[in-house]
């Protein structure tokens, strides 16, 4: 089987996401090519980006849950409890929403964030359609800092591998749009390093 790995790209031209925060403390993309006849629609790309997480992700989410609850960030289980409260993608605030593009986030006591995921057609840097996933982070004070170091190396693991396994599930198609989606198949990508050792 052939894996579809997402890249380490530049933060994309035209994406709202550039300008939420002036000095961004960590700002980065990753990108993945999607077949012909994925769903363009960005709300429906990211709740299937976020339905699925690989054990080692849910591990690693309840180890940050512990730790967050103690310098006073919010925690996933209260995100989740979030749900239903104004317009969420999964646990994230939905902030916009455009043609091709959603912006997701929390803002927090130490530190605010956004994710974008955009989708972008084919052209002269990509010669198929892509996903790319961004993130945003402004720091408010050295707790919120010292707590971005900690986890940054985490992220950018943890957006490869949701970006990967969405691939290996196979993305919605564009009659699937806005439809409800079924019980989210294991990820088959391949075992890769994490911080609890190999995974899946």
């Amino acid at each position: 089987m052939s894996f579809v790995e997402a890249q380490a790209v530049s933060m994309p031209l035209g994406s709202r996401i550039t300008e939420v925060y002036d000095r961004p403390d960590l700002a980065d993309a990753f990108a993945i090519d999607v077949p012909p006849g994925t769903t363009r629609d960005p709300e429906a790309l990211a709740s299937f980006v976020f339905s699925w997480r690989p054990r080692w992700v849910i591990l690693l989410m309840s180890a940050r849950d512990a730790l967050v609850s103690v310098v006073g960030l919010k925690t996933g289980r209260s995100l989740r409890a979030s749900d239903g409260r104004g317009d969420r993608v999964g646990i994230f605030r939905l902030y916009e929403a455009r043609q091709h593009e959603v912006i997701l986030g929390e803002d927090d006591k130490h530190l605010d964030f956004r994710v974008s995921v955009l989708y972008r057609e084919p052209g002269a840097s990509a010669r198929e359609p892509r996903v790319v996933l961004s993130t945003v982070v402004k720091c408010h004070n050295p707790m919120g800092r010292g707590y971005l170091r900690l986890i940054a190396p985490f992220h950018r693991r943890v957006v490869r591998s949701l970006l990967r396994c969405s691939a290996s599930r196979g993305w919605p198609e564009d009659d699937a749009t806005r439809r409800v989606m079924p019980v989210p198949t294991p990820c088959k990508s391949r075992p890769i390093q994490t911080p609890f050792g190999v995974r899946e």
